[in-house]
């Protein structure tokens, strides 16, 4: 078919969103994610919190096997709307021992100055593929990740700690090319300062226990997100996808029936 400009038309994006999730432990990234529309787990850590029921393959312990569940939601029928990932952290020892296998190494760093890491990008982008077929065939996409607190070498200003997210930067990169939001659920947190006597100042941490979940970036965190989010949410357990739906491309239904 020849292509002129005859060939443009005009669209809109409706496909479902692909989200990573991350933050510290207990804070309820995996309830956030079960509020999603009738989610499916892909679970690589085991545990799940006290109470919660999910849909799950069980604990998944190989690359293979959690290619194998990914595979089924693909091939097989269902009426599931969401695959969780839960945690990416954990699948990522997954990744590197596929890797592994593939060139035969005893480990990751065998071949040495990070080539490793650069063989595990492949392995990464197989398991992206089939996770935007799930998208594309309709199902949203949630990665849940914890949080790492690293040092920051800003090129702008001085070095300073922040929030990352607990995997190789290789990887983070990779998901923040391939997420359309990323989303880190914390705790308020104000510091103030009182005087602690000879001069000198006392920092103290305070915050009222409300749980946010912030979607844009600061130095202190990475966040993101494509759909005009409020800087931050309040995160109420059972109420988190009633509070972002309304933003998101043809959910808004669902956060009514969230309600």
């Amino acid at each position: 078919m020849a292509i002129s400009l005859k060939s443009l038309k005009r669209t809109t994006a409706v496909l479902p969103p692909r989200f990573l999730v991350y933050g510290p432990p207990g804070l309820g990234k995996t309830t956030f994610a079960s509020e999603f529309p009738n989610p499916v787990y892909i679970q690589v850590e085991d545990g799940t919190p006290a109470g919660l029921e999910i849909s799950t393959f069980g604990h998944l312990q190989s690359f293979a096997e959690v290619m194998e569940a990914l595979y089924a939601l693909a091939n097989e029928e269902h009426d599931y709307q969401t695959v969780v990932i839960d945690s990416i952290d954990k699948l990522e020892p997954l990744v590197w021992a596929q890797t592994c296998a593939d060139n035969r190494w005893d480990d990751i760093e065998s071949p040495g100055y990070g080539k490793g890491y650069i063989a595990a990008d492949a392995v990464w982008r197989e398991f992206f593929t089939v996770i935007n077929l799930l998208r594309n065939a309709g199902m949203a996409i949630v990665h849940i990740a914890h949080s790492a607190i690293d040092r920051f070498d800003d090129p702008q200003t001085t070095s300073y700690s922040r929030y990352d997210i607990r995997i190789h930067k290789r990887a983070m990169a990779l998901f923040q090319d391939d997420c359309d939001a990323i989303l880190f659920l914390n705790q308020d947190v104000t510091v103030k300062e009182k005087d602690a006597g000879f001069g000198k100042k006392e920092a103290k941490a305070t915050g009222g226990g409300n749980r946010f979940i912030f979607t844009e970036g600061r130095p202190s965190f990475v966040a993101k997100n494509r759909y005009g989010f409020p800087e931050k949410i309040l995160y109420r357990q059972g109420e988190g996808f009633a509070a972002i739906a309304p933003y998101l491309p043809g959910a808004a239904p669902a956060a009514q029936a969230a309600e």
